[in-house]
């Protein structure tokens, strides 16, 4: 049975019930405790069905569970519950299989940031851990998922301050030397929100110069510097919202467009898996092509991953940006000619 949330809330409340020897606890008094819980904390009040009180109870009873010494008393016709120990808790109870599981899977993700600066501690408590729970196994687990990581890439080092520097608001001062500029760039930042996008990192923050956020490249930073100015806190962005209208992190000052692109029948399949984004739709389908719609904001991110599928994507419209990759290909022609 997998655990969650709900799951929870609902065995710590049944846990009460059991250790409770000052009142007698029937199945109608258990559901009744599981749902003020669940109403108190997630402000569900939808109802606990009786199947689910005694799953749950079953769970509790298992291995995989706290393996719990519940007694079963008859009074009358009804039936009460009762924990035969007095003291016992699944509250004192070691880490049980489900939540070693749970464990298990959770730092094998987290694995993945062995390495970062700042994340040295990963190392040092995956092997306190597996030195605890010797079937822990966290070495062997990691190996089964590979994310796409560069640790080699520049700038990598700031990772560990600049998330410190949003954690604790901090207000820097970053020399920035950006590509298209002789001289380094020096400016105010109040760190917001670390984002990666095509294995690079980015820092988000507002920048008091233009009074809007900007967008700076790891690997563009020289070097940085906390700085005496207050902290301005983010009170306006929710960066789940902030790049859903858009691929990558170019997003300020753009509007979104309504985005129809023509792609060949034989790439379809890879797309139709593998949406450009979550707005995508089908307006038509033909024999040799499909036409779909996308709601997006024009950047140079999206004109990338367009090219990159070459000669199987044409856009239809809107006209600007079908110029912009025409013109892209025509010099990519020349080239080549």
């Amino acid at each position: 049975m997998a655990t969650n949330k709900h799951a929870t809330i609902r065995y710590h409340a049944l846990d009460k019930c059991f250790s409770n020897f000052n009142r007698r606890y029937f199945i109608e008094d258990l559901i009744e405790a599981c749902n003020n819980e669940l109403v108190e904390f997630c402000g569900i009040s939808d109802g606990i069905k009786r199947r689910q009180i005694f799953d749950d109870i079953r769970f509790m009873e298992s291995e995989q569970g706290w393996d719990i010494p519940l007694e079963r008393h008859k009074d009358g016709k009804r039936v009460f519950y009762r924990y035969s120990d007095k003291n016992f808790s699944i509250k004192k109870q070691a880490i049980n299989e489900s939540e070693l599981g749970k464990l298990k899977e959770t730092l094998s993700i987290l694995s993945r940031f062995k390495g970062m600066p700042q994340f040295e501690w990963i190392e040092e408590i995956l092997v306190r851990l597996e030195s605890t729970f010797t079937n822990l196994n966290i070495s062997s687990a990691s190996s089964i998922v590979g994310f796409e990581q560069n640790q080699y890439l520049k700038g990598l080092e700031f990772f560990g301050d600049l998330f410190n520097a949003i954690l604790y608001k901090k207000t820097l001062t970053i020399h920035y030397q950006n590509f298209k500029k002789v001289e380094a760039m020096v400016m105010e930042i109040h760190p917001y929100y670390l984002k990666q996008y095509s294995n690079r990192w980015f820092l988000i923050g507002f920048n008091p110069q233009y009074q809007k956020p900007s967008h700076l490249a790891l690997d563009r930073i020289l070097h940085f510097m906390e700085s005496n100015n207050p902290y301005i806190a983010n009170e306006t962005i929710d960066f789940e919202e902030y790049f859903e209208d858009a691929i990558g992190v170019t997003v300020d000052g753009i509007e979104v467009e309504k985005i129809v692109l023509k792609i060949d029948i034989q790439t379809w399949p890879y797309i139709e898996t593998k949406p450009f984004h979550g707005s995508q739709k089908v307006l038509e389908r033909h024999e040799d092509y499909i036409i779909i719609e996308l709601q997006l904001k024009v950047n140079f991110e999206l004109e990338t991953l367009i090219l990159s599928r070459g000669e199987v994507i044409e856009v239809l419209s809107p006209e600007h940006l079908r110029s912009k990759i025409k013109n892209r290909l025509d010099k990519l022609f020349q080239k080549y000619n």
